[in-house]
């Protein structure tokens, strides 16, 4: 079985003592892909030379961070376009609209999600959304694009039925982590009414650890955590559920190869 981790902050430097170790762990759970989402121009690099350290395994995205929007994303979009200028990525992200940190900029934050999102169409690539507390904000946006064909994935979901419903029809996959561990989240309940033709897997590492790592550093080996639970609340086989999410992954990634 082959995995993909399709949300995995590698590069940061919570993995500075160990990054390689990481990285081997999860090839030795058959996790042979790790899609890295950028944030800003401080930890672009940082990705980028992760991403040239090890091609066959990592891939980078481009784009900018709600959290990292500010007062004025006028320069961190300058810099994200820039590297755009210069080679292609797998996807425009994370972005999106983040609340929970900072709710007096959501004009910006929406300015930079729309023009993120126009940055993807043009390139016919897909796009990854950060939604915290922002899922009205997020579909507002979305909806400006209707018409428009769309694709991508909504990171780290923990929506309910009615916005992972919203999110499938406008053509995006949910991104399930760590979450779908917890108990008391309810996100098990969710999945289990979902197909898994509309789900990826990720890790969001090095954040939001899957039980039983809970309170411990996330890394892109636990995938096999969150798997086993996806398996066990939809009653598929641990293979269909790494054949379906891997094929998924790579179809919105690279086509289908």
């Amino acid at each position: 079985m082959i995995w993909i981790d399709t949300h995995c902050h590698l590069y940061s430097e919570e993995f500075n003592e160990d990054r390689s170790l990481a990285l081997k762990r999860a090839l030795d759970q058959d996790i042979q892909r790790i899609y890295l989402p950028a944030i800003d121009s401080e930890t672009h690099e940082a990705m980028l030379h992760l991403e040239s350290d090890f091609p066959e395994h990592c891939f980078a995205m481009m784009g900018v961070h709600p959290c990292s929007v500010g007062d004025d994303p006028t320069q961190e979009l300058d810099i994200a376009l820039n590297y755009w200028n210069q080679r292609d990525f797998v996807a425009v992200g994370e972005i999106g609209i983040d609340l929970y940190w900072r709710k007096d900029n959501l004009e910006q934050q929406k300015h930079a999600f729309r023009t993120q999102i126009q940055w993807a169409v043009n390139r016919n690539k897909p796009f990854i959304i950060h939604c915290r507390e922002a899922f009205d904000e997020v579909f507002s946006v979305l909806h400006e694009f209707d018409g428009t064909p769309l694709k991508g994935i909504f990171h780290c979901f923990t929506g309910n039925a009615e916005q992972a419903k919203k999110a499938i029809q406008f053509g995006l996959f949910l991104g399930i982590g760590g979450v779908v561990t917890y108990k008391k989240a309810g996100l098990a309940e969710l999945i289990s009414t979902i197909p898994l033709s509309h789900l990826v897997l990720e890790t969001d590492a090095p954040y939001l650890p899957p039980t039983p790592h809970r309170g411990k550093r996330n890394e892109p080996s636990f995938v096999l955590h969150i798997a086993e639970k996806v398996a066990e609340v939809t009653g598929a086989p641990l293979s269909r559920v790494a054949s379906m999410t891997t094929q998924n992954a790579l179809s919105l990634f690279h086509g289908g190869t």
